[in-house]
């Protein structure tokens, strides 16, 4: 056999792999690029995203007992059919969240390309009398092949972010008159930058990072995409999931103005322990410059807690706290927002604002220390605060086919949800929640949606739980606490849970989205 034979042989191994290659690129960059995400999906025994090989795999094998003499046959027949029927599937899947062919993805087709055909030609080449094993490899590659890929590409990736970062260095460099504010915590972090714009933008030209674009390359992105010298004030999100990255992120844009929202058990897997979330996190507050000033949560348990270093001058927010130096007093909630009493000069001060849970209010205060430092009167501060929009997928109450919807449905967290069903607690119909439980919290994930399901008593009346696997203990908290288990229902995915809500509840319920339902992958 001559090598246009395998040439051509590889080729057709190669569309079957095509979408395998497809999807391990949406997972990877799901999962940030990083080595240790990707690898606990992939080995992750809930997995079935590419289960359906293995019906490919079956049918190869019995390409064992087919004659020689039409074994090949047989084998291109099936892997064109087989491929066909995936691509036709894949075309009719819908992705919560799809693929977005950015240049990085593009160089890491390109590698991917190059890499396949080299080891599917040397494999059809040396294993001619097996192609059926060929082609059973040939499904599985990419998914391992990704971790070359990503060898292959980083350096480049890395000259190419490090380039973008020097020129978002120097144009904030360049801009002395720029008042630069940087927003960190464990969360809070987006609701707070979107309230202290809605309220300082009466008087100044801002720009803040948009979404959820705290990290380098995202804060990189704002800068060089979005600055323009007419901005006044640069309101920047910090977020951080490792130790060094609070550090790195202030070295980067040098604010003289810090908030830290709150701290808490976020991304342990990934920090280790609680002690290293609150020094990264209070590395805002101790970065600032001397005539800097600093903004701090004393409600935070952790955050009254720990020492500042920093002379720079610190002011504290807080509910109830005398010790505050803003304090909210006589908060009350309805379907139409919240009420609450905060005293400026000596004087009572009545805020109105249409974001609902006592976490929003914390953030709201956050933003009316920033504005009264910044030189807003106590009028522009309340017109500011009455004028806040509400963010999306936190606590944003929604009309959806008739339906009353609170979408708390971005990463939540063991504080957060709380908070969460303690507004759902308030409503009026059947309280539903609709959850997925939380994520991302390491060792303490189970204990945590443990005491998740145990708040829920008293607070909802029914509870749908999507995907058996993170919810095992959010149902066991369920039932300890004396939640009626007629009143639970355990569904695979979000398309079965929306059904439910709209087939057994009324437009007079109120149903709760809380945190990220199942991603892409439960397809």
């Amino acid at each position: 056999m001559n090598n246009l034979f395998y040439i051509l042989i590889t080729l057709v191994f190669l569309c079957l792999s095509l979408v395998y290659v497809k999807n391990t690129l949406h997972v990877f960059q799901q999962n940030r690029y990083e080595f240790y995400r990707y690898t606990e999906w992939l080995f992750d025994k809930n997995n079935v995203h590419y289960s359906n090989a293995l019906i490919y795999v079956v049918l190869m094998l019995l390409c064992f007992v087919v004659p020689k003499g039409v074994r090949l046959s047989s084998i291109l027949l099936i892997t064109v059919v087989f491929t066909y029927m995936v691509i036709k599937k894949e075309m009719k899947t819908e992705y919560v969240k799809p693929l977005v062919y950015t240049g990085r993805v593009k160089r890491q087709i390109v590698v991917y390309a190059i890499l396949s055909f080299i080891i599917t030609f040397l494999l059809t080449k040396n294993l001619h009398n097996y192609l059926n094993l060929v082609g059973i490899i040939s499904i599985y590659l990419p998914y391992l092949l990704i971790y070359l890929v990503a060898i292959i590409t980083n350096p480049i990736e890395n000259a190419i972010k490090k380039g973008f970062e020097n020129e978002a260095r120097d144009i904030l460099k360049n801009d002395d008159n720029l008042i630069k504010v940087g927003i960190t915590g464990s969360f809070g972090k987006t609701t707070t930058k979107n309230v202290v714009n809605d309220i300082i933008s009466s008087k100044y030209l801002t720009l803040i990072t948009p979404a959820s674009y705290n990290t380098p390359m995202g804060i990189t992105r704002t800068i060089r995409e979005m600055y323009k010298p007419i901005y006044q004030v640069f309101i920047c999100e910090m977020g951080a999931d490792h130790v060094g990255e609070i550090t790195y992120l202030m070295d980067f844009v040098k604010p003289k103005y810090g908030i830290v929202t709150s701290i808490g058990p976020q991304h342990l897997n990934t920090f280790g322990n609680l002690d290293n979330i609150i020094k990264e996190k209070m590395e805002e507050i101790e970065r600032l410059p001397k005539d800097g000033v600093g903004i701090i949560n004393l409600d935070n348990e952790y955050i009254a807690n720990y020492k500042i270093n920093n002379t720079c001058k610190v002011l504290s927010v807080g509910i109830e706290n005398d010790k505050a130096d803003y304090c909210a007093y006589g908060i009350k909630y309805s379907n139409a927002g919240t009420t609450f009493k905060v005293k400026l000069d000596g004087k009572v001060a009545t805020f109105k604002t249409i974001l609902l849970g006592s976490h929003n209010v914390t953030n709201i205060l956050c933003g009316i220390a920033l504005a009264r430092e910044l030189g807003l009167s106590k009028e522009e501060i309340i017109d500011g605060v009455a004028n806040i929009k509400q963010v999306q997928h936190r606590l944003e109450i929604k009309k959806i086919n008739g339906f009353t919807f609170i979408d708390n449905a971005f990463n939540s967290n063991p504080v957060g949800c709380k908070r969460s069903l303690e507004v759902l607690s308030m409503m009026n119909g059947k309280r539903v929640i609709v959850t997925p439980g939380l994520v991302d919290l390491g060792k303490e994930e189970a204990n945590e949606n443990y005491a998740f399901g145990a708040y829920m008593k008293d607070r909802a009346d029914n509870v749908i739980l999507v995907g058996e696997k993170n919810t095992e203990a959010i149902y066991r908290g369920l039932k300890d606490s004396g939640f009626d288990m007629n009143n639970v229902k355990v569904v695979n995915s979000e398309k079965e849970a929306f059904n439910e809500v709209y087939t057994k509840y009324s437009v007079k319920d109120t149903i709760l989205l809380e945190n990220d339902l199942p991603d892409a992958f439960i397809h």
